[in-house]
């Protein structure tokens, strides 16, 4: 059973371009067909150097906090500061995203971004930085944010084909996954010879890339903004309306919430594994996150490559369950080198079922509540994150690493072998769903 995908839309010939495919060319164009928009093509290399910023920030800024305070806690405060106003703000940042042009509303969040960012670095560099500062900055970092990942993940299918928007998110996901295997080590080194002041100019500078990108784009006449006179309430309301009346969103939805608690929140029990069960320290704790962001990455690769030829539901069921048997190999062995594979098939898993979720969202939603669909999807994913970190810690606590990922794992697979059993079902209801 194939997840459905809408009907391609039909596109100017400004937003694409065809590419002679003879050679390497053609063989890496049909391996990453979002490639072959003009756009994609500049957008790309800006969004990876500026990530690798965003890495180098998010690290630097945990260093910071733990040298003024201390306190875990507090480095656990200051990242709850940057992902609230998502979980609350990300349903009005939704409406926005519909209402505006998308790459007029990135090129001002990642703006404000850069001020955060180089505003941040000075009071590093000044030595006048204190944890309310920290606190405050990363506060309004996550309001921008609220507006900004919506708008990115609405603005992905205004620059690529519809039939490669999953070639484009799963590039996406690899920059995001990439980032997080190269931004930690540069963040490491910029700490260890020049102090954290640097690392958050460094980020700083590194938005002038997408906000480059994002000027050059041609633009494109083809796509217009959905006029919506509602007020923000009536507007959430009508998406969320839509989004659960939808048949394939819905189950996209539940399925992500689903991964989100049980199956992402492994990540923050990495260095408590590290420590306790391999006697690893710091740079042995980046080796673990280092495998499963490569591992990421290869997933990712793999979805562009065959998300036209290979059925959805493999990616996402079959990835979701590589994942946990991958994670459930890893809480029992005590072997390094064992423990790096099962790590590496782990992150292959999960972010190919991620990034097929998000194309399948991507492809089935209709232009008008692109926005607030969005909006919806991320602010379950990231905001349910939390609910993760607090049942994972909790089982941790009282039963053991092992067994708190093991129990998550399973609840990964039985989500999976449901959403196979309900596949059948689902395709029936969206095929009404088209003809009302």
């Amino acid at each position: 059973m194939t997840l459905p995908v809408e009907e391609a839309a039909t596109r100017e010939t400004d937003i694409h371009e065809s590419p002679l495919r003879g050679g390497l060319s053609g063989a890496l164009l049909s391996a990453f067909p979002a490639f072959e928009s003009r756009n994609f093509r500049r957008y790309f290399p800006g969004q990876v150097i500026s990530m690798i910023g965003t890495w180098i920030q998010m690290v630097a800024q945990g260093w910071l906090v733990l040298e003024i305070t201390g306190s875990a806690f507090d480095v656990g405060l200051a990242a709850a500061a940057s992902t609230l106003p998502t979980l609350f703000l990300s349903l009005f940042g939704g409406v926005l995203v519909d209402r505006y042009p998308r790459r007029t509303i990135l090129l001002w969040t990642q703006s404000a971004a850069m001020v955060l960012a180089f505003v941040l670095g000075l009071f590093a560099m000044t030595g006048t930085v204190t944890i309310g500062i920290i606190l405050l900055l990363s506060f309004l970092l996550g309001c921008v944010n609220a507006l900004n990942v919506p708008a990115l993940q609405a603005f992905l299918s205004e620059i690529v084909e519809r039939e490669h928007l999953a070639s484009a998110i799963a590039m996406n996901s690899a920059i995001y996954n990439g980032s997080r295997v190269i931004g930690p080590a540069i963040a490491g080194i910029l700490i260890s010879a020049t102090g954290t002041g640097t690392a958050f100019l460094v980020n700083g500078f590194s938005f002038f890339a997408v906000i480059l990108s994002l000027v050059f784009m041609k633009e494109k006449a083809a796509i217009s903004v959905s006029t919506i006179s509602q007020s923000p309430l009536a507007a959430i309301r009508d998406g969320l309306h839509y989004s659960w009346g939808h048949p394939v969103i819905k189950t996209c939805i539940i399925y992500i919430a689903v991964i989100s608690i049980f199956a992402w929140s492994y990540v923050t029990m990495l260095p408590v594994i590290a420590k306790k069960s391999f006697g690893m320290g710091a740079s042995g704790m980046g080796y673990l996150y280092g495998v499963s962001g490569f591992g990421s990455v290869v997933g990712t690769v793999l979805v562009s490559i065959y998300s036209r030829k290979v059925d959805r539901l493999v990616f996402i069921a079959g990835g979701s369950i590589l994942f946990a048997f991958a994670l459930i190999g890893f809480t029992f062995t005590t072997r390094l080198p064992m423990a790096l594979l099962f790590l590496f098939f782990g992150g292959f898993g999960l972010v190919s079922a991620v990034s097929t979720l998000s194309a399948t969202i991507q492809g089935a939603v209709d232009d008008r509540f692109r926005g607030r669909v969005m909006s919806l999807y991320m602010m379950i994913f990231m905001g349910f994150m939390p609910i993760g970190n607090l049942e994972i810690g909790y089982l941790s606590e009282h039963f053991g690493t092992g067994l708190a990922i093991r129990f998550g794992c399973v609840v990964t697979i039985l989500a999976a072998v449901a959403l196979i059993v309900a596949s059948r079902g689902v395709r029936q209801a969206y095929s009404s769903y088209k003809s009302m």
